[in-house]
């Protein structure tokens, strides 16, 4: 039943705490599920409008909580927020409580999309939530605010953005919600006197599964054996990097982990689903053994793919880092921690309370288990001494005699010791990241007011210590003084009709802040290219990639290859050691547009200040494979990134999404049409759970009615007739690329039935060189015949002397391509015409 039917009627019944209780309760209790004190007490002060601190364990009802919240706002008709973290997490509340409340009373702001933003329930970042508290303070229509995960306050980055809301929204009640949060004595009396109303702290209940912990000595496939006899499967094994978690599964091929039925089950389970990547085939294997991978790098289909499985109880390991820890509804019993330390970025350290209890919290389900368990493994070098000592026996001369392993160089160690003193330690107090921006000057003094005493307020009662306020305030002079310099603010003699006493010069965008921060300084860079250059289309999609956030380990990969590529040139060419390292490091990862981009962005910035938050960032990675004219697969491979799949499908994704909404119809010319289809094509071929989303976001109530499925069915490859030629074309234009610089090698494993080197040496007795321009690749060198079931295409070469008298010619497989998800060629020669 719709929780929305059980609003209380009647006069003042949306403020009666009493009937709101009850109603909800009611709610529940039909359900057939019963409060938990904890959750009784939390929802009796929400239903009393006080603001709530809720620091209890994993699994022990939060979500309820919110709901209770959502549902009180919306009985006193108020508007109701709810962040998270990340998008992924706002997307799938957004569903949750569209089930809940309706589809036409749940909204959802992410940043870069938005539904039903007039609704009265809304789901979004954090960020977009401090945007619309600095834009319109204590007069922004928000009533109540649920903020989960909120010990991400803490993060360097983004801490600002869970801080800002509490600051600048004292009209609003607050539901404050995490595991770890520590002391938050401070949070509770600095909400109450902002806010007016009285803030309760509802922690210490009693975890739902209590959780039993222990130390271990033996080796780690050992110590999974026998979690494995004593029924404590499913068990995490908790890494903390990717490539530790997908080796150790591996590695734990030679267990024996699932009778013959329990295998039939998981291929029952999964059915036709696409393995479609290298890694994805490894993952395949694994699954198929009742072994899960699991982290941030993995295609989103293939993390689907794990935690149904084991949501479905079918694997009994899963190997993954602790991404798992954020979110993610998986039942597990045991946690099993490799380690205690890990490397942070700057340092490798020992795990802090907080972290520690995050992950191990998601041991033991509410509905599944009756207990959890959590398990330290001790370190390598410790369990080899120890069992290196147990051979030995009590013989003191021997034990004396006998060297003990030591510990790799920068290892940082832990103990039966350190284990005790993290499940008791309180996570450490919350730090506060608050920072200053352009966009907090702009959004304060835009809004009615006066925005120097409204800035005061801000950079002088936040929750920052002295030293760095000052540091803030002068922060904040200095952006104030450039926008007095460039002509964006002007001083006012007098406040003038909204009480402001100063002002903007320009219009801000809608929502400037709120949604992608340089999509206008790519709208004005369009104008800066030739539409008549070869290279328009590319050069477009570059734009667009310079206002798209930095993938780190495409970009590092990428570095990594230009380096090698550099140092075996220069080791050709005879250059000594220390002049090699000199030019090394000079290189950077490619930068299309560099010069234009940088000097259009220091021009566009005088004029539209806040975009200096947000830097122009070069790269060509949609670019990089187009000119490659690489699949998906093949881009991977080259680059070395199996574990990354993920971030480049989501680069891929969000570069297809900015491409289509961003670039104005009237600029896109045939080329760049046929790239944005490829590009849409090629990501959807991969995995189309990032597009699917976008489409239920449009519809909702369809998507609910649908349900989950494993895999969406995919679309064909050759449907998209468009798209499917691209991807032809680029398939054929591959091998002329591999033909020009004369890597027959490669040719043949590509097809090995191909006499390439007899081809090769006929067309070089006759031309130069085979050339790769604008020209080359374009439409006119590709003939295709089309029929029914395959299509015969002749790749035309571009030869120095424009005689265009050679080719390769291809059969596409029409059924092949549309099984595999890229054209399937058969290459029948290079020839001359």
């Amino acid at each position: 039943m719709s929780l929305l039917r059980r609003l209380p009627s009647g006069p003042q019944s949306g403020t009666d705490p009493d009937a709101l209780f009850d109603a909800f309760a009611s709610w529940n209790a039909d359900r057939g599920l019963t409060l938990y004190p904890a959750q009784e007490e939390a929802l009796i002060e929400v239903v009393s409008g006080n603001n709530v601190i809720v620091s209890t364990p994993t699994g022990s009802g939060k979500s309820l909580i919110a709901a209770g919240a959502h549902f009180a706002a919306l009985a006193r008709d108020e508007i109701s927020f709810y962040t998270a973290p990340i998008k992924a997490l706002v997307s799938e509340k957004f569903f949750d409580l569209c089930a809940l409340f309706g589809t036409e009373n749940v909204g959802m702001m992410t940043g870069d999309a938005t539904v039903n933003a007039d609704a009265p329930v809304i789901c979004c970042t954090a960020e977009i939530l401090a945007q619309i508290a600095l834009r319109d303070g204590a007069d922004a229509d928000v009533g109540t605010v649920i903020m989960d995960e909120f010990h991400f306050y803490a993060e360097p980055d983004r801490g600002w953005a869970w801080q800002v809301p509490l600051l600048e929204l004292p009209q609003a009640q607050f539901v404050l919600m995490s595991a770890t949060l520590g002391d938050v004595e401070r949070f509770q009396t600095d909400l109450t006197r902002r806010t007016g109303r009285d803030t309760a702290v509802v922690k210490h209940a009693e975890r739902p599964v209590p959780l039993i912990y222990s130390y271990r000595t033996t080796p780690l496939h050992e110590t999974l054996e026998e979690l494995l006899s004593t029924q404590q499967a499913p068990v995490y094994v908790v890494h903390f990097t990717q490539a530790a978690a997908m080796e150790r599964a591996q590695a734990l091929m030679s267990i024996n982990m699932c009778t013959k039925a329990e295998k039939e089950a998981i291929a029952a389970l999964i059915g036709n689903f696409r393995f479609t990547t290298r890694f994805g085939r490894a993952l395949s294997r694994l699954v198929r053994h009742g072994i899960g991978v699991h982290h941030a790098g993995m295609l989103p289909k293939y993390r689907r793919l794990v935690e149904r499985l084991a949501q479905a109880g079918l694997l009994k390991v899963i190997c993954g880092t602790d991404t798992l820890g954020v979110g993610v509804n998986v039942p597990i019993r045991t946690v099993l921690f490799t380690a205690l330390s890990k490397f942070d970025g700057t340092k490798v350290r020992r795990l802090r309370a907080r972290e520690f209890h995050q992950i191990a919290g998601r041991a033991g389900r509410a509905g599944f288990d009756t207990v959890g368990y959590v398990v330290c493994q001790a370190p390598d070098h410790v369990i080899e001494n120890e069992r290196a000592l147990a051979k030995i026996g009590d013989d003191p001369k021997r034990r004396r005699g006998y060297a003990r392993k030591k510990p790799p160089e920068g290892f940082v160690g832990w103990s039966e010791d350190t284990f005790e003193k993290l499940q008791t330690a309180e996570p450490e107090p919350l730090t506060s990241r608050f920072k200053v921006s352009n966009a907090m000057l702009l959004s304060i003094i835009n809004r009615p007011g006066d925005c120097f005493q409204a800035m005061k307020r801000l950079l002088t009662d936040n929750h920052e210590d002295r030293k760095a306020q000052r540091r803030h305030i002068s922060h904040a002079i200095a952006i104030y003084r450039s926008l007095l310099a460039g002509g964006i603010v002007e001083k006012l003699a007098a406040p003038d009709e909204h009480g402001r006493m100063a002002r903007l010069t320009v219009d801000l965008q809608e929502d400037f802040a709120l949604n992608q921060a340089l999509s206008t300084f790519a709208l004005a860079s369009f104008e800066l290219l030739d539409r008549g250059s070869p290279t328009y289309a590319l050069d477009m999609v570059s734009i667009i990639e310079s206002t798209l956030d930095d993938p780190r380990q495409i970009l590092h990969a990428q570095l990594n290859k230009a380096r090698a590529e550099a140092v075996a040139q220069m080791k050709a060419d005879g250059i000594e050691y220390e002049e090699r390292m000199e030019r090394l490091a000079e290189i950077t990862h490619p930068m299309p547009l560099a010069d234009l981009l940088f000097g259009a962005y220091e021009t566009y910035r005088r004029g539209h200040p806040w975009v200096g938050d947000h830097v122009v960032s070069p790269k060509t990675i949609v670019r990089d494979m187009y000119e490659r004219a690489m699949t998906f697969t093949e881009y991977i491979q080259f680059y070395e990134l199996a574990r990354s799949e993920g971030t480049v499908l989501r680069y891929l994704a969000d570069a297809y999404r900015t491409l289509s909404k961003t670039v104005p119809e009237h600029l896109k010319t045939d080329d760049l049409v046929d790239l944005i289809e490829w590009l849409g094509e090629l990501v959807r071929q991969v995995d189309s759970s990032l597009i699917d989303e976008w489409e239920k976001l449009a519809n909702p109530a369809e998507a609910l009615a649908a349900g989950q499925e494993l895999e969406t069915k995919i679309r064909p490859v050759t449907a998209n007739a468009r798209a499917f030629r691209v991807l032809v074309r680029n398939a054929m234009f591959r091998l002329v690329e591999l033909a020009a610089l004369d890597r027959e090698e490669d040719l043949l494993e590509l097809y090995p039935d191909v006499d390439w080197g007899a081809g090769l040496d006929a067309y070089y007795e006759e031309h130069d060189e085979i050339l790769t321009g604008p020209a080359a690749r374009g439409p006119a060198l590709l003939l295709i015949e089309e029929e029914k079931e395959l299509w015969r295409v002749r790749q035309i070469i571009d030869d120095p002397a424009g005689n265009h008298d050679w080719g390769v010619g291809a059969e596409v497989d029409l059924a092949a391509s549309d099984e595999e998800g890229h054209a399937v060629l058969h290459v029948t020669g290079l020839t001359r015409l």
